[in-house]
């Protein structure tokens, strides 16, 4: 089960929206083995695509190295898909490196960039294979994630 908060939520969706005619991307960081996703990184999408991402190299490098002094990981990896539903592509279960992470998509194929719902799902996958688990959306993150009670 992914648990999010609202604020990260809606930063997911607006960045999806925007975006739109072509996917977006980012990640969510959180703290080390902490399953939290509390830092919401919002990345440009090198190959400019409506049917494809790419987190920029140099970008990502750098994601990295700043993740890791702050003893931070990727709790949440997202995309959106312009034209089709939130569920991973072949090439997006190809690209799929980190076994710990949730899997977001969000389609926009509905509305696009305009007011209306969206489709936002989670999966795990690990060695290709492709769970969806719940979403829950709290107003924030208790410090306590026993606490958390879900709002979707």
């Amino acid at each position: 089960m992914l648990t999010i908060d609202r604020a990260t939520y809606d930063g997911i969706v607006a960045h999806a929206r925007r975006d739109h005619p072509d996917e977006a991307c980012g990640i969510v960081a959180g703290p080390e083995g902490s399953d939290r996703p509390e830092r919401l990184v919002e990345m440009v999408n090198a190959a400019g695509s409506p049917t494809f991402y790419e987190f920029d190299s140099s970008d990502l490098f750098a994601l990295y190295k700043e993740m890791d002094a702050n003893d931070e990981e990727p709790v949440v990896v997202y995309h959106s898909h312009t034209a089709t539903e939130a569920y991973p592509s072949r090439t997006d279960i190809g690209l799929a490196s980190e076994p710990n992470a949730h899997y977001v998509l969000v389609s926009t194929r509905e509305h696009g960039n305009n007011a209306g719902p969206v489709e936002f799902r989670s999966y795990r996958i690990v060695d290709g294979d492709v769970t969806e688990e719940e979403v829950v959306v709290v107003p924030e993150l208790s410090r306590n994630p026993t606490e958390a009670r879900g709002v979707s």
